[in-house]
């Protein structure tokens, strides 16, 4: 197992909240594609939903509003690693708004793999990562913008 560990891009998680649980399906077929493709290991893909009394509760795909299957997303069911636990769960649900329900992946980068590898094997070790927001970078944007065109940013 520690040979796999070791072989392993890196990982990451998403929690992706959907207003009103209400789940276009828009992007499943985009996250099946990198799955498929070997973009990304999915190691984990639970939904949760978080009542307005601020109860957390696991979903199964199967429970889904419009099922896994409308989605395309019956291939994921039952796929868990068990990194995730009730604990876990409860701190995505902490993120959302009462009424809302969440997506909660967990995934390998495997498009990095190779490049994380070359770096254990020459010693190196990640000691910090991190994402930026895409809103938060056009924030950034509008405020350079307004700064260079002598105005308040909006």
């Amino acid at each position: 197992m520690s040979d796999e560990i070791e072989d392993m891009g890196p990982v990451d998680y998403l929690v992706v909240e959907f207003p009103g649980n209400r789940m276009t399906g828009e992007a499943f077929p985009l996250l099946i594609d990198l799955v498929d493709r070997g973009i990304i290991h999915l190691l984990d893909f639970r939904f949760v939903k978080k009542d307005a009394d601020g109860t957390v509760t696991a979903l199964e795909l199967s429970a889904l509003d419009d099922g896994a299957d409308s989605f395309g997303l019956s291939v994921f069911e039952g796929a868990s690693s068990e990194l995730l636990d009730q604990e876990d769960l409860d701190e995505a649900g902490n993120a959302l708004q009462p009424g809302n329900a969440a997506a909660i992946l967990v995934y390998e980068n495997r498009w990095a793999a190779p490049f994380a590898r070359a770096l254990r094997r020459g010693g190196a070790q990640m000691v910090a990562s991190g994402r930026i927001p895409v809103q938060a970078l056009l924030a950034s944007i509008d405020a350079e913008e307004a700064a260079e065109n002598g105005r308040p940013p909006q």
